[in-house]
């Protein structure tokens, strides 16, 4: 077995000058930075929870994850499998149930692939590949709950 290991650094930039101090007193504002990659995202806790509306939050980039890593291993698949796609895209959808203590999780998530092919004669094995990125698909299988595919594949 290949062991894969990755770094990142989540750096806080919420102190308004008294720190912690109480929950109003500082802002969720965080960045996430990758060493060599060129930019920093800005990430802040959702607006549910006292965050930053314009910046990502956690949640957001669980989803992002999820639907970057199905389409990478579906991209994969087809081009194995002869398939050319000449565009993808994703409106993906997540339920996070919040429970009395405040904590909570993920209980689905749904992805909605939009995918353009040459072949139209390829369309059933288009939309049967979604299955097989799911099983494929490192993200996914660190779940603990069924990942949901509603694909929908035109020819152009």
């Amino acid at each position: 077995m290949k062991k894969h290991n990755y770094e990142i650094k989540v750096e806080w930039t919420g102190n308004e000058g008294v720190g912690t101090l109480n929950y109003k007193s500082y802002n969720r504002n965080h960045k996430i930075v990758v060493n060599g990659k060129y930019d920093a995202i800005n990430g802040s806790s959702d607006p549910s929870f006292s965050g930053d509306k314009t910046r990502y939050n956690p949640e957001d980039l669980f989803l992002s994850s999820l639907s970057a890593c199905h389409m990478l291993w579906y991209l994969h698949l087809c081009s194995v499998h002869k398939i050319v796609v000449t565009e993808y895209f994703d409106n993906a959808t997540g339920v996070m149930d919040e429970i009395a203590n405040g904590s909570g999780k993920f209980t689905e998530v749904t992805l909605n692939p939009n995918v353009k092919i040459t072949d139209p004669n390829m369309i059933a094995k288009a939309n049967q590949l979604h299955e097989e990125a799911n099983k494929m698909c490192f993200i996914a299988n660190s779940c603990n709950f069924k990942i949901g595919h509603n694909p929908k594949t035109t020819v152009g």
